[in-house]
């Protein structure tokens, strides 16, 4: 399929898929004769991933360390790219997303907190 029923089929634009693809998150597509990028399902599942997986919070930067690993949260189950502790390739870059996560979590906690004893009043 041509890069606009790719980008509509993934939920994004063809700006998107360019953009994943100068980034290294996308590997290039095949071209047809007339050097238009074609995509098949398993670039389009691929781009779903990436979507999801900025969505919960990693950036470009982080997927492109992970890049050789995308296809395998593509499958169902996912399979596993890594886990906090692991010596794998790419788990730091989820344990380090984990504890900003974390902490930010924390901060946002005590700021509540704070907000809420100083307005009504509340432990």
């Amino acid at each position: 399929m041509r890069i606009g029923d790719a980008a509509a089929a993934a939920g994004t634009t063809p700006r998107a898929l360019r953009y994943y693809e100068e980034r290294g998150l996308l590997p290039p597509p095949r071209r047809t004769a007339a050097g238009q990028r074609e995509y098949g399902p398993d670039e389009v599942a691929r781009v779903r991933v990436i979507r999801e997986l900025l969505a919960l919070g990693l950036t470009v930067e982080d997927l492109r360390s992970l890049a050789d690993r995308l296809a395998l949260l593509g499958e169902l189950p996912p399979g596993r790219c890594g886990h906090p502790g692991s010596d794998r390739p790419g788990s730091g870059v989820i344990a380090r997303r984990l504890a900003a996560l974390d902490a930010e979590i924390d901060r946002l906690t005590r700021l509540r907190a704070g907000l809420a004893r100083r307005t009504f009043g509340q432990p």
